[in-house]
């Protein structure tokens, strides 16, 4: 039989060419393309980087610019891999100037590996400068990837000055959204916080497993690309048009990382996810997304396994003040940028955006505003239906994608149950500690600040005016303060005041007696401050510059503190004020005596005051008791080091102390200072800083709920609201104006160790229940009127039934503060408790509910009158703004009266406060409710009652309401009514207490 000689030398051949090419491809990395690179200048060399211009024979200026940056493991010509397809092309066909910025690779350039995360967002804002200045037009700052991110955290950084706008190609913003792979999201956080903390800082990744690392990430695509390459080896016209990409990803496109610029990309944006809560740190600055407000134009691919399409549309969220757009292709993570979906949609597209942004053509067809999906994402944040829509993957990868979407379904129902099991593992080691706790051992503020230092110096301690410190920066201000005590004679045990607003010099001159082990008396800065000096036993007070004359008037010693080292107090050789940031710690001499942090948790550590009854008294705070609190609110709040808390709560304030401060430093959280509340600045910081946690007390939140600003609104990053004191109605309102963040109210007494939080997002109003490891809590049945116990049959002081009001007692420990009254034998023989100022009542399930003070329930002729509860009826009427209930005398008993302020425009008739108030029994209901047009309040935002009690009853009019028992409704109040209740007629109206607004603005029958 004769054989053709096509079918002897076809095979012959084709061996032949495989063997030429393949021999081309060991011995010069691939096929040689004759393709000539795309002309180029570099007009700026850096050690950072270089600048790329190209096409330099076009006038600068007289097209849109656009400057390129690649991500940090991939090379610059990641945007020239070929003239006609590359992005430099494209866009100069199209009518756009293409800018590269070059980082060159880290391991060839001196100090390259040492380079920061920072080091390239500089870079780029940079960069950006030198194009402006070059073309005298903004600029379109473009990135890939990592080079997408760096776009977003360079224009926030520059507030996006001078960019005409932003465009990024699977860069994700939400990265914890949808990870690679499938990764859990605790799992992933915890291998990167491992990597950054104790790997990555040390070794850098080479270029070449950057690639693997790379390729790894979908290993089937890139088995499949180098088996079809081999099985094209032999036809080299149908390898050569790819030829240029396939060298590029298989070796010419890597470039090393450096360590610790990877270090902090784990732990600023996957670890904290800084990228959607803001408060990422550039050059120890704090930036957040938020700050972008240029146009943003996000390339999504709908199987982009890197930056998958959840993660890409979270910068819709993390930037609410720029109009965000995108661009949605069929395409991969590595073709939105190379091949020929690129070259045919991507970059077309791109230099249309950017000719439509400064009104030189019509907007692209197929950008759209971007809206976030509902579609449900399978476990590597790429949906199973966008898989099959684009029908490259085979039925077996389909079948893969489906099993994957159904074990992420089942994942889902057990995600809750793996959330609260983690939080049971970070959580378990404070609740132990919190149990260890024993009279002599150590445990201080001072200790724990030092702990951190030891921990991370490097980690981010406080958050003021834009500016981080580190752990270990504090950890110095701390040391140079003690210093500076010893050397003005302070020492252990010594009665010290603190006077200053909110602010890191503050929490120094507090933290620093604690570890001097001397005593922070903190003295509240209000007209009682004299009484405060002398219960508190101080003898000299670290005052801020601003209070330097308030306290100079007390007659102690005043050393100030804070304010800056080159301020100019003007004080001269005044006698008694000594400047202590003009003393050098280094010419300090340590004395033997001084060991740092010896407070034992028996120690008084602190002074605070309150104001009950009319009077000021202190209330002394034991180490253990600080502690105590501290760390059961890290756990009731699970704070942790990714949580940045937002310190509204003035420290003075036992909420500002025990459970903001406290709370933080007991989680490892970062705290972010406000010297004086702002609502303004407020929404700003909000998003510059991160805040996930905002602390309160009482009233503070009332000015935020009522900004009209979207950006406070719209995808905040605020998980929580920690405090004490919040209105039942304006609770409600934080609820609603800050969703989907939540609110756990805290009451930590400063008798006895009691702390109780409302972790229930169902019992809006409720103090909660005691924390493990706190003080157990018991009622005791009380007369609030006489100011009695009641005893049972046996003598022992009765229990509470459930809904019975009664006063809320600490079981002592057999190390009871030696500042806390107790009792002994009290609900059994030889039990001992400590009595707490306040009254609650129980539920059936278990939670605490306040109703007052013993000091501020009204002794009515009927009984006792609680005011808490009146505060919560009233809340049902959405126009009640602020409320105080207090006692007036009506002869030998007292009259309870109700004042209240109304929201803007809103109206009060006797129809809404007979309902609102129907809620209580009849004789708990308020004798008689007014409106005011302010009430004032103390330094912590509470109500204060004190200057209406003066003002005695209002007088009659439209603006107040008397209660008709007889009738059970409430009516205008007439001359008659006070009559009846023995009351004067024609109160005073000091502009506090009665309002003289007519019927019809806010005011109706």
């Amino acid at each position: 039989m004769q054989l053709n000689q096509k079918t002897i030398l076809g095979p012959v051949n084709r061996v032949l060419a495989t063997a030429q090419n393949g021999l081309e491809v060991l011995r010069l990395g691939g096929l040689d393309t004759a393709v000539e690179p795309t002309p180029f200048e570099v007009l700026e060399r850096r050690p950072m980087y270089r600048l790329r211009r190209y096409f330099p024979e076009v006038e600068a200026g007289s097209r849109p610019a656009m400057l390129l940056v690649p991500p940090m493991m991939l090379d610059a010509n990641v945007y020239d891999v070929t003239r006609q397809a590359g992005a430099v092309g494209v866009l100069h066909d199209h009518g756009v100037d293409p800018w590269v910025i070059d980082f060159g690779s880290p391991d060839r350039e001196a100090g390259g590996l040492a380079r920061t995360l920072a080091d390239h967002v500089v870079a780029v804002s940079q960069a950006v400068d030198q194009v402006r200045a070059q073309t005298g037009r903004d600029v379109h700052l473009s990135g890939y990837s990592q080079g997408g991110m760096f776009a977003y955290q360079a224009g926030a950084y520059r507030q996006s000055a001078g960019l005409a706008s932003i465009v990024t190609f699977g860069s994700p913003a939400d990265t914890l959204a949808a990870l690679p792979l499938g990764l859990p999201e605790g799992l992933a956080t915890k291998g990167a916080e491992i990597l950054a903390d104790h790997v990555l800082n040390k070794v850098y990744l080479p270029a070449w497993a950057a690639r693997i690392g790379f390729q790894l990430m979908d290993p089937a695509k890139t088995a499949k690309s180098r088996i079809d390459f081999l099985r094209q080896l032999h036809d080299r016209e149908a390898l050569l048009p790819r030829e240029q990409q396939r060298r590029f990803l298989e070796a010419e496109g890597w470039v090393a990382w450096s360590g610790p610029a990877i270090a902090e990309l784990l732990k600023q944006f996957i670890v904290h996810n800084r990228m959607m809560t803001g408060g990422f740190v550039i050059e120890d600055r704090l930036v957040s997304l938020a700050e972008i407000s240029c146009p943003v134009l996000s390339f999504v691919g709908e199987v982009d396994d890197i930056g998958q399409p959840p993660a890409v549309r979270g910068i819709v969220r993390a930037a609410p003040r720029a109009d965000v757009y995108e661009m949605t292709l069929r395409a991969g993570h590595f073709g939105l940028v190379v091949g020929s979906t690129a070259a045919a949609q991507t970059w077309p597209a791109v230099a249309q955006w950017a000719l439509w942004r400064e009104g030189l053509g019509p907007a692209p067809d197929k950008v759209h505003p971007m809206e976030v999906s509902t579609e449900t994402a399978g476990p590597s944040g790429v949906s199973v239906s966008s898989r099959i829509t684009h029908g490259v993957t085979s039925i077996a990868d389909i079948g893969l994608g489906a099993a994957k979407g159904l074990v992420g379904i089942t994942l889902g129902v057990g995600r809750s149950s793996a959330a609260i099991a983690g939080e049971a593992v970070r959580t378990l080691p404070r609740l132990a500690r919190l149990g260890q706790i024993q009279p002599h051992t150590r445990v201080s503020l001072g200790q724990l600040l030092d702990e951190q230092a030891r921990r991370s110096p490097d980690g981010e301690c406080f958050l003021f005016e834009d500016r981080v410190h580190t752990n270990e920066a504090v950890k110095e201000r701390i040391d140079n303060v003690v210093r500076g005590l010893i050397s003005l004679g302070v020492r252990q045990g010594a009665h010290v005041g603190v006077l200053m607003d909110t602010r890191p010099s503050a929490l120094a001159a507090t933290a620093a007696l604690s570890r001097l082990g001397a005593v922070a008396v903190l003295l509240p800065p209000d007209q009682e401050l004299a009484t405060a000096v002398e219960l508190g036993e101080v003898c000299a007070i670290i005052a801020d510059p601003e209070h330097l004359e308030t306290a100079a008037r007390t007659g102690c010693q005043v050393y100030v503190l804070g304010g800056g080292d080159t301020r100019d107090l003007g004080l001269g050789d005044r006698p008694g004020v000594v400047d202590m940031e003009r003393i050098d710690p280094d010419s300090v001499r340590l004395p033997d005596w001084y060991s740092p942090n010896p407070g034992l948790a028996r120690d008084l550590a602190f002074v605070m005051f309150t104001r009950s009854g009319g009077r000021t008294e202190a209330k002394q705070i034991t180490n253990r008791r600080w502690a105590v609190s501290a760390f059961g609110t890290a756990t009731a709040a699970a704070l942790g080091r990714g949580d940045t808390v937002y310190c509204l709560t003035p420290l003075h304030h036992p909420s500002g102390l025990l459970t903001s401060l406290g709370g933080a430093v007991a989680g490892g959280s970062r705290i972010a200072l406000m010297g004086t509340f702002d609502p303004g600045r407020f929404r700003d910081e909000v998003h510059r800083y991160g805040v996930t946690v905002v602390s309160y007390t009482w009233n503070q939140l009332r000015e935020l709920v009522d900004l009209e600003d979207p950006a406070v609104d719209d995808h905040h990053p605020i998980r929580l609201f920690i405090g004490s004191g919040m209105p039942l109605g304006l609770w409600e309102r934080v609820l609603e104006r800050f969703a989907p963040a939540q609110v756990v109210e805290f009451y930590a007494s400063t008798e006895g160790s009691v702390v109780l939080a409302n972790l229930s997002t169902g019992k809006p109003g409720a103090k909660g229940r005691p924390l493990p490891g706190t003080a157990a809590v018991e009622l005791a049945a009380y007369d609030a009127v006489s100011g009695r116990f009641l005893e049972d049959e046996h003598g022992f002081i009765r229990q509470c039934e459930v809904g019975e009001v009664g006063r809320l007692m600490a079981r002592a420990r057999a190390d009871v503060d030696p500042s806390t009254a107790t009792m002994r034998g009290v609900f059994a023989q030889g039990d001992t408790w400590a009595p707490t100022a306040h009254l609650f009542r129980r539920d059936g399930d278990g939670d605490y509910w306040m109703v007052d003070n013993i000091h501020s329930v009204v002794r009515s002729a009927a009984g006792p009158v609680y005011t808490m509860p009146i505060a919560d009826a009233l809340a049902a009427l959405p126009g009640i703004d602020v409320v105080v209930s207090y006692g007036i005398a009506a002869g030998e008993h007292e009259c309870a009266v109700t004042a209240v302020t109304l929201r803007g425009g809103a109206e009060l008739t006797s129809a809404d406060l007979s309902e609102a108030l129907s809620a209580l029994a009849p004789d708990q209901r308020p004798a008689l409710v007014h409106v005011v047009d302010s009430i004032p309040t103390t330094t912590w935002y509470r109500p204060r009652s004190k200057e209406l009690r003066a003002a005695g009853a209002p007088a009659p009019g439209p603006a107040a309401w008397s209660y008709n028992p007889a009738g059970g409704k409430y009516q205008r109040l007439t001359k008659a009514s006070l009559q009846r209740m023995g009351l004067p007629v024609g109160a005073a109206r000091n502009g506090v207490a009665t309002s003289s607004r007519p019927a019809g603005t806010g005011i109706a029958e």
